[in-house]
């Protein structure tokens, strides 16, 4: 990555998303996330949207932080025009393969979300997952919000998934220890500052256990609101969950946030 982006980010040191999306446990740990929730969360972006009315294969979209392709290969599969962006290659290959499976079309870049060149225009950007908040500097965030409508076509839609913070300050299980396939996991969660941070202890069967880590900012409502104005975008509306129920700032865990380039 570019020096310029990461004044605050030693590049001796490991950054987490690189080591942790790169490496296979991260798709064993979220398994739970399964096709089915992807395909609602999709349902609820296109009828939201009113893209679904719309013929699908007329319309292209990006999906940003892509991971191995949940939601990209939803769209795909509906007749979409997808491309899928991440920068972790051990994803990417999970999804370049679940689409050769599927016989789906789908396009992958390996890129930065700050810098994926606007080469191409869509009508949909897509950033889902918690897939926004990772870097040091809250400028880094705005960066990729300016990258976003510098990428949409005029009336194009950039849809942006976040946690809710406020149902997580009441909802935040400090500690949990679980198993999933053949891996043992404890999971400790915390506030630091306005970050949520969550260390992963993962023992496999060989008994050698591996730590990672994540760290997210979290961001208001209003905050949230006020980046993408400030780069042009028109907020529609902002949806608490993947059925698309209404948000309620105390109450809805997601915070789904739809906004146009008009």
């Amino acid at each position: 990555m570019a020096d310029s982006l990461h004044s605050s980010e030693n590049e001796s040191l490991p950054i987490w998303y690189e080591q942790w999306f790169n490496h296979p446990f991260y798709l064993e740990l979220y398994s739970h996330r399964d096709n089915d929730e992807a395909a609602c969360c999709i349902q609820t972006i296109l009828s939201i949207s009113g893209l679904d009315l719309k013929k699908p294969s007329s319309l292209s979209v990006l999906d940003i932080a892509c991971g191995a392709g949940r939601h990209a290969l939803e769209l795909a599969r509906l007749g979409y025009i997808v491309t899928g962006n991440d920068l972790s290659p051990y994803l990417l290959e999970e999804a370049r393969t679940a689409a050769l499976k599927s016989h789906l079309p789908l396009k992958l870049s390996c890129c930065d979300m700050r810098l994926i060149a606007a080469n191409d225009r869509y009508d949909l950007v897509v950033q889902l997952f918690t897939s926004f908040g990772y870097f040091d500097l809250q400028d880094d965030d705005q960066l990729v919000i300016k990258n976003a409508y510098g990428l949409l076509k005029h009336d194009g839609w950039y849809v942006l998934d976040l946690l809710n913070p406020l149902h997580l300050a009441k909802n935040l299980v400090p500690y949990s220890r679980r198993s999933t396939g053949k891996l043992s996991i404890i999971e400790e969660r915390a506030f630091s500052g306005d970050r949520i941070t969550k260390r992963m202890s993962i023992t496999p069967p060989s008994g050698k256990t591996v730590i990672f880590n994540e760290s997210v900012r979290l961001y208001r409502e209003e905050e949230i609101r006020a980046m993408l104005q400030n780069e042009g975008f028109t907020v529609a509306s902002t949806a608490g969950d993947y059925r698309g129920e209404p948000f309620s700032a105390n109450d809805s865990p997601r915070m789904m946030i739809f906004s146009r380039k008009e």
